[in-house]
Formats: structure tokens, C-alpha cells, sequence
């Protein structure tokens, strides 16, 4: 007997669909896709099932029908009869047409106030918030208002509105004007903002954050017409395989792409500072083949570390993203952290990451990997989750830590012995609260540089010098005196920035003044560095001065 087509089964028939590649299945796709398309789903959860499977069409389209039509849905996707039945139970999804609530980081609450003003507003429903408000205003507000507002003690959001007056901007734009006001440089400002942790509402708006619509449309393309690769590469041999081109963005393309990255986050609820920061002169493209792409941004030069070069990275598949990356890059070291977008889970999760190392030894030079405790689950109810810890042990990486050494041998045992057997979540916490590591030197156990160590020296360095104005000058001071270096005539702004911060941490290491005169000008050369347009250069210079690496590192 046969049944009669109905929406929910078809959404059930596409999702069993989304992964298969050949054999008819791109005409059973386009299929179901149409219905769909005419049809009107009865709940909230349907919908949203279906736009994930549009989203995944799109990054992974069998051809140019499924592409087409999973792009024409997704366009007209906030116009949906049913979504607008649905709307409100669908909030925080980032899909088209709903509304996204979160305590945006001021970075994040500064740029969508600035982007989409009349889109923004404060949840007026947070009472914590609200308390911490009212605390904040007097300070915020001109001398005669704080006066007046300090007498009234009236509740937040009512003085907020007081103060706004009859302008036009939302509640959150006069905000953000007032912290903008405020007196101190932007790191005050900063540390200001997130300490009022206010709850943000972004109201749906044309051309602003959707998981929807994000595309980026200059990148590489390529149909999908094999089989998802699921099977767990073999590291090394992935990271001998470089990418097909990497390329520097002229900068308009550049901020297009960070503007793409900072909306994947806010539309899912994240926050990612080198995002945030990112610059617009140092974005590199990435062209790995078969469609995969990685848009690499460094950091601001007012925002970088002082040891580390920091990459953002959005992964992307057909121009859609899939998922982000950040490296913490220094000699051939490089922290890595690895998200996957959960509608992309579930496939070629194990091949997206060893290409990103690969990207990260052949742009960045990097040879030896660690993954921080968070990533593992360590704070991160996600990671323990979705079992991170052994997702990146069956790659290849593995502790240093004893302890955590033993527990995975046992659980092995148990695993083999029944295979059954999961780890527990208490058991994934133990192993979370330590690195793993992975190097490309077969028999090599990397461990993380001691870098906090050289850091607390300049620190103590800094403390015995005064501390404060007086002890950043004397630290100054001695850098310059250990290097040779008379003045900083000729340095930007910028690269005066860095050599204030690289001073404590060469004031800290008295063999410099033995150093040769070539390695003191080349150190120079390596701070200043620090301060170009971009990181990459810093780099080349570390890994060029094998006299400050043993200094730092150790080797």
C-alpha cells in the first residue's frame, strides 16, 4: 500500500538523505525539497530540523539543483507561514526572522550597536543585570545627571530611558554611548561594559546576523558527488600534504570575512576575542581543495599577546560555515582549539581537524599540537558531552600527565573487554583536567613551552622595578640597555606598545647584554615586529633566533 506523502515524513526521508552522495540521491533530495518548501510543519522542532538540513545542503550540494533549491528555501526562509506561527519558540536558534538573547561581550555589544542600532535593545527581564545597571549609571552619566540619578534612586531601565531622552537609539545604543563616554583608555572601558554583563535582545533585521543567509561567496566551490570521507586520517600524513593555495585578502575582503565570522558566533551564542579583534590587514584565504576553506585573521596590534601569535580561523565548505579554529602559534608550537558547528557534526568532523593542523604547519611553521583542558570538557559540559577527550586520542594525541596516562590505559581495557563500555562522565573529567599532545616528529612528546614561567620572571622582573608607570620606565629602561638600543626614535605607536611590553619579559633575561650585536638588533627587529600590520612576521623572526627560543623555551 502506498502512503501518502506527508511533511514530516519527508523531513525524516531528507535527513536520512543529507549524507548520501550518488545512486539517485540528489533526485530524491530535490524531491522531498519541494514539498517541503510548500508544506507547513506543525511544530517549532521541525523547523527547525529542516533548516538544518538546508544548511547542510547548501555546504555540501550534490549538484546544482540540491544547491539551488536548498538555497532558494533558505532565502525565503524567514517569509515561511509556519515560522511565523513558531517564531518565538525558535529564539536563540539564529535562524532568519527569530530574535537572539545573550550577554554579548562588549566588543560584540559595540559592533551590532554600531551595525544595527534600531535592531538592539537590553532584556528588561534580566533583574540581575538591571541590579548591577543601576550600580553603573551614576558613574556613567554626565556630573549633573549622576547627581540627580543618585538622589531619584529610580529602577535602571527607567533612568537608562531618563537619560536617552527623546532620542531614537534603543535602550542598549544609549548605553553603549555612555560606556563609550566613559573616562579611561579602551581596556577600562572594556572591563567596565562586562562587569554590568548586561543581556542583549537582537531583534531580526535586514542583512544582520543569521545562520540562514551566512555565505561567503569569493571562496572556493565543489559539488559533493563522493562519499563524506569519515574514516580517521592519519595525522602526519595529512600534515605533509599542504593546502592548494593560501592568499593574502585585499583588506575590504578581509573585514567581510571577519564581519561573517562574528556573526557565526553571535548567531550561536559565542564569543571569540581574536573575532572580535581580528584585522582586517592580515586575512589570509586558504584554498584546501574539494570546496574547504579557512579565512585566517591575526589580531589587532593593541590586542595580541605578548609571546603567542594569535589566528582566528572560520572553516568553511562551499562558502557556508562550519565550524572555527584558533591557533596560539610560537616557535613550532601551536595550542589548538576546534569547534565544529553542531549541524555539520556527524561527518567529516576527524578530516576538517587534521586539515587544520596541516594549515598550521605549513602557513605557520608548527610541528608540535596541544589541546587545552577546556576543549576537552574540563568546565565544558559540551566536551564531555560529545566525548571530546577520546575524539582527539584516537587521532593520535595523548598525555603527559601519569595519571590521566594510567586511567586511559584502563578504560582501553574495559573498552576491549566489552565494547559496550563508555567512559563515564566523571571519569572524562578527570582526563580533561590535563593537555594533550601530538607532534609530528614520531617518538616526541611535546609538552607545553614554559611560558608561564618566563612571563612570572618578567612579572617579578616588573614588581622589583616599582611596579606601576615608574617600574614599566625602569624596565623600559634596562631592555634598551641589555640591547643596545639608545632610543625608540622611529617606532610607531604600536611598536612602542610592544617594546612597553616585551620590556619586562627581556629585563628578565641579563644574557642578552652577552649576546652578540647582530642578535640584539635582530631581537629589536622581533619586538617591533610585534607591532607590524601583521603577526606572521614575528613568527618568521622567532623561529630565525634560536638564542632567544632556548632563552624563552628551553630549546
Amino acid at each position: 500500500m502506498r502512503m501518502t506523502p506527508s511533511p514530516g515524513r519527508d523531513l525524516a526521508a531528507l535527513e536520512r538523505l543529507r549524507t548520501r552522495f550518488g545512486g539517485g540521491a540528489a533526485e530524491l533530495k530535490v524531491l522531498r525539497l519541494r514539498r517541503l518548501a510548500r508544506a507547513q510543519l506543525r511544530t517549532a522542532a521541525q523547523l527547525l530540523r529542516l533548516h538544518e538540513v538546508l544548511c547542510f545542503l547548501r555546504a555540501y550540494p550534490d549538484d546544482a539543483r540540491v544547491l539551488l533549491q536548498a538555497r532558494r528555501m533558505l532565502a525565503g526562509f524567514a517569509r515561511r507561514r509556519d515560522l511565523a506561527r513558531h517564531g518565538a519558540a525558535l529564539i536563540d536558534t539564529g535562524i532568519a526572522g527569530t530574535t537572539i538573547r545573550y550577554r554579548f561581550f562588549w566588543p560584540t555589544a559595540r559592533w551590532l550597536a554600531a551595525r544595527w542600532p534600531q535592531a538592539i535593545r537590553l532584556d528588561r527581564t534580566d533583574d540581575d543585570a538591571a541590579t548591577r545597571l543601576a550600580q553603573a549609571l551614576p558613574l556613567l552619566a554626565p556630573r549633573a545627571a549622576a547627581e540627580w540619578l543618585q538622589e531619584a534612586k529610580l529602577p535602571a531601565f527607567e533612568a537608562l530611558d531618563r537619560l536617552r531622552g527623546r532620542r531614537q537609539a534603543t535602550d542598549a545604543v544609549c548605553l553603549v554611548d555612555l560606556i563609550e563616554r566613559f573616562a579611561g583608555d579602551a581596556f577600562t572601558r572594556e572591563a567596565f561594559a562586562d562587569a554590568i554583563d548586561a543581556t542583549y535582545l537582537l531583534a531580526p533585521v535586514a542583512g544582520g546576523p543569521t545562520r540562514t543567509h551566512a555565505h561567503f561567496r569569493f571562496g572556493p566551490f565543489a559539488f559533493q558527488s563522493q562519499a563524506l570521507r569519515r574514516e580517521r586520517p592519519d595525522l602526519r600524513e595529512e600534515l605533509a600534504h599542504p593546502p592548494r593555495a593560501v592568499r593574502v585578502l585585499p583588506r575590504r575582503r578581509g573585514a567581510a570575512l571577519i564581519a561573517l565570522a562574528r556573526a557565526a558566533m553571535v548567531t550561536r551564542a559565542r564569543d571569540l576575542m581574536a573575532f572580535e579583534y581580528g584585522s582586517p590587514e592580515e586575512v589570509r584565504l586558504i584554498d584546501d581543495g574539494d570546496g574547504l576553506a579557512f579565512a585566517l585573521c591575526g589580531v589587532v596590534a593593541e590586542r595580541r599577546q605578548v609571546l603567542p601569535a594569535i589566528f582566528a580561523g572560520l572553516m568553511l565548505k562551499n562558502g557556508v560555515p562550519v565550524g572555527y579554529v584558533q591557533l596560539d602559534v610560537l616557535g613550532p608550537h601551536a595550542a589548538v582549539s576546534f569547534n565544529l558547528f553542531e549541524t555539520f557534526r556527524g561527518g567529516e568532523a576527524a578530516l576538517l581537524f587534521a586539515r587544520v593542523l596541516a594549515v598550521a604547519r605549513h602557513v605557520f611553521g608548527a610541528t608540535r599540537f596541544s589541546i587545552e583542558p577546556y576543549q576537552l570538557g574540563h568546565g565544558n559540559d559540551e566536551g564531555i558531552e560529545s566525548g571530546a577527550w577520546w575524539f582527539y586520542h584516537k587521532l593520535g594525541f595523548r598525555p603527559a600527565d601519569a595519571r590521566c596516562r594510567r586511567l586511559a590505559r584502563a578504560e582501553i581495557v574495559r573498552m576491549r573487554a566489552n565494547r559496550r563500555h563508555r567512559s563515564s562522565a566523571q571519569t572524562l573529567r578527570t582526563l580533561a583536567t590535563r593537555h594533550l599532545y601530538f607532534s609530528e616528529e614520531a617518538g616526541v612528546r611535546p609538552a607545553l613551552p614554559p611560558l608561564v614561567a618566563r612571563l612570572s620572571g618578567a612579572t617579578s622582573r616588573l614588581a622589583a622595578a616599582g611596579g606601576g608607570a615608574a617600574g614599566a620606565r625602569a624596565c623600559e629602561a634596562r631592555a634598551c640597555r641589555l640591547t643596545g638600543l639608545r632610543s625608540l626614535a622611529g617606532f610607531s605607536r604600536v611598536e612602542r606598545l610592544a617594546w612597553q611590553r616585551w620590556a619586562p619579559l627581556m629585563a628578565s633575561l641579563p644574557q642578552i647584554a652577552r649576546w652578540p650585536a647582530a642578535e640584539k638588533r635582530e631581537l629589536v627587529a622581533l619586538v617591533r615586529a610585534k607591532g607590524a600590520a601583521g603577526e606572521l612576521g614575528f613568527l618568521v623572526r622567532f623561529a630565525a633566533h634560536p638564542r632567544l627560543r632556548r632563552a624563552l623555551l628551553g630549546r
